[in-house]
């Protein structure tokens, strides 16, 4: 297995360094000390399991994690820190594991065999029939082979969608029950979910993939390897690519359209907030980028849709808006332009009780 291993301390990296080679088949590739040069090395070479510290001088390993991730989506993720408190955070980056040093051989030996059990499959595996979850703007699930996925209870959906946002990480049987089964006694919440375990492997059994559900040391998680979630693959896309020319831009247009709406949008999973909420970020962030690129390029038309569609998901965004009237204003659409102003400063100063920056100068003038 080929490792790298990111911490700003040299001591910390040599003595990394000095474990890994005690253990067999483990090839070391790279020791970094800053998220830069991590992130180039890793553009054009494979790494099987990096080693990250939470903290990096003073960028955060838990970004750096998602963007190593984000190019290389079979990259394992292993934090070894010092700082206890992150524990949480960590795990929300679906890590193989978390190690708080000082770390033992012992540790560091049971990491590397889970790794390489979760990656030694069998290739008979590769023909299983795989799942297509569309979880932007609610929640559908179905299969290849079989259609679509009939749930027998809400618990059991929610729980495959909870389990979901692991993206094939382990998680503890407190964390599912508090999250899944919240103010609910210990006793019955534990029998509820055994319940829902049995009855997701149950409707995913005419699937074939009633194995995916697993179970172990009181810890649950979903096999990824035969899932296709549109919400990963559209985190992927943006994370990876960040500019676009006029072959590639096609392709993004066609991600833009595949955001149909928020994650597990209208199912009220307070616990899919934090994650709903940071995709909705990142889908702002890159409809707004091919916006502007799009005006820029004079492809007029596209940007006024895409621009729409921002607006439509929040009234009072001002950048949106600005570029929107900035679109009508390319399309020599006058009275588009007129009336969205006029339409946007009364809903602006409705709701925030003052007039946003547009509205405080000459506008039509610029």
């Amino acid at each position: 297995m080929k490792v790298i291993i990111i911490d700003d301390e040299q001591a910390m990296l040599a003595i990394m360094q000095r474990m890994l080679r005690r253990i067999e088949n483990i090839e070391i590739i790279g020791g970094f000390q800053s998220v830069k040069d991590a992130l180039l090395f890793t553009q054009n070479t494979v790494v099987d399991i990096a080693f990250v510290d939470i903290m990096i001088a003073d960028e955060s390993g838990l970004e750096l994690a998602r963007q190593l991730r984000a190019g290389q989506k079979n990259m394992e993720i292993v934090f070894v820190t010092s700082h206890r408190e992150y524990a949480v955070d960590a795990f929300d980056t679906y890590p193989l594991d978390y190690m708080v040093k000082p770390v033992s051989q012992k540790r560091l030996i049971q990491t590397i065999e889970r790794a390489r059990e979760k990656n030694n499959k069998p290739p008979k595996e590769m023909d299983v029939n795989r799942l297509v979850v569309k979880a932007l703007g609610g929640l559908e699930v179905s299969s290849v082979d079989a259609g679509k996925v009939k749930f027998i209870s809400k618990k059991s959906q929610e729980l495959f969608a909870f389990l979901l946002l692991g993206r094939g990480r382990a998680v503890s049987r407190d964390r599912v029950i508090d999250e899944v089964f919240p103010e609910m006694p210990l006793e019955n919440a534990v029998g509820y979910l055994n319940t829902a375990v049995y009855q997701l492997r149950k409707a995913l059994q005419s699937h074939g993939l009633k194995s995916i559900v697993r179970t172990f040391d009181e810890q649950f998680m979903l096999e990824m390897t035969h899932i296709d979630a549109d919400f990963i693959s559209f985190e992927s896309y943006v994370y990876r690519v960040k500019e676009w020319n006029e072959f590639t831009v096609k392709e993004a247009l066609e991600w833009e359209k595949s955001f149909t709406g928020d994650l597990y949008e209208n199912k009220f999973y307070t616990w899919s907030v934090p994650e709903q909420e940071g995709l909705a970020i990142r889908y702002h962030d890159f409809a707004i980028r091919l916006v502007r690129w799009l005006l820029t390029n004079n492809q007029v038309t596209q940007s006024i849709l895409i621009a729409r569609k921002i607006v439509s998901r929040n009234e009072l965004d001002e950048e949106a808006n600005v570029f929107l009237m900035k679109a009508y204003r390319a399309a020599k659409d006058y009275q588009s332009f007129r009336s969205h102003y006029e339409h946007f400063i009364k809903v602006y100063q409705k709701e925030m009780g003052s007039l946003p920056a547009i509205g405080k100068e000459s506008f039509f003038e610029k």
